[in-house]
């Protein structure tokens, strides 16, 4: 196998240099990591199945019309991606009050929310991800007001896609964390979802 230049690598993943121009393959890692990368270990098998549901979850949101990075899954531990430059924010979606929100605001853990609410986080492991609102996003220049539009109305179809999905499963979807990037195409620019 040849040997391929690496773009990045992440606490969970290692992206390489594809073999079209405009693709990356994404390597998904067994190591595992708590509370901002302070706890560390290795779950032997974790990037396989990582890499199985990740599939899962980026076509069945695909066919529904969510744009996503995925491009096809190419063996156990990787996948083919489109290359998008990253938004620096993570869009959070809470359905019930738990871990920092529940901390923050005082509301006991396991309380149903009475609507899902989308937080937004600076993708910083320095500063631990800190909270920020929508006026620190447009102001520091992360995402313009469209992009944020886009990120929280896709979360939020996210979101009731994959209640509904893990419901079936018997699986409460307390909340989740997605990324977004920007695919850049001749024609225009699209937020799509990218982790």
């Amino acid at each position: 196998m040849a040997r391929r230049r690496k773009v990045y690598e992440g606490k969970a993943k290692v992206l390489y240099e594809g073999p079209e121009p405009g693709t990356l393959v994404q390597y998904f890692k067994d190591d595992a990591t708590a509370f901002n990368n302070e706890k560390k270990g290795l779950i032997t098998g974790k990037g396989v199945l990582n890499n199985r549901i990740s599939e899962h979850i980026m076509l069945r949101l695909g066919e529904i019309g969510i744009p996503t990075h995925f491009v096809r899954r190419l063996n156990m531990r990787e996948q083919l991606i489109r290359e998008v430059e990253i938004i620096p924010v993570e869009v959070i979606v809470r359905n019930v009050s738990a871990g920092s929100m529940a901390t923050r605001l005082g509301i006991p853990e396991g309380t149903p929310l009475p609507r899902s609410i989308v937080e937004f986080c600076y993708k910083s492991d320095d500063l631990g991800d800190p909270l920020v609102s929508e006026e620190h996003v447009t102001a520091f220049g992360w995402a313009s007001p469209a992009e944020i539009e886009d990120m929280m109305t896709l979360a939020l179809r996210i979101n009731d896609i994959l209640y509904g999905m893990f419901t079936t499963v018997n699986i409460r979807l307390v909340d989740f964390k997605v990324e977004f990037g920007r695919l850049f195409s001749e024609e225009d620019v699209r937020t799509v979802l990218a982790d």
